[in-house]
């Protein structure tokens, strides 16, 4: 089972993301602040995040830097969520650890596409 932790401020995000990506191969954990976001992390090492960069608590950006920093880190596939669109918004996101940025709006296919190329163990959609 791969696990994806999306962590939003925003409750219909991560239903959204829920609705997007979750089936019988795929478990999507939702945090709603940076420190709920790391906690979760160290407890079911999730093979991807998508962090929001504006959380309370903890910004997304904070909560890449340690998830890189901790054991393991390298391995989790980390994209930012964020409607900061700017190149200097993606260039800190990037310089945080991130693997991706991806702006809000999101195409929920445009989504699907991204997660698969960043974790080959999700199930491609529509089916092959």
């Amino acid at each position: 089972m791969t696990t994806i932790l999306v962590a939003d401020v925003e409750i219909p995000i991560v239903e959204l993301v829920r609705f997007t990506l979750e089936d019988d191969q795929v478990q999507v954990i939702g945090a709603h602040d940076g420190v709920s976001a790391l906690e979760l992390a160290s407890a079911l090492r999730p093979e991807l995040a998508l962090l929001d960069v504006h959380m309370p608590h903890l910004s997304g950006l904070e909560v890449c830097r340690r998830l890189r920093r901790a054991p393991n880190g390298a391995q989790i596939r980390i994209v930012m969520l964020s409607a900061a669109a700017q190149a200097e918004d993606r260039a800190r996101g990037m310089a945080a650890g991130a693997d991706e940025y991806l702006t809000k709006p999101f195409s929920p296919l445009a989504l699907r596409y991204l997660v698969r190329s960043r974790v080959p163990g999700v199930p491609t959609w529509p089916p092959k």
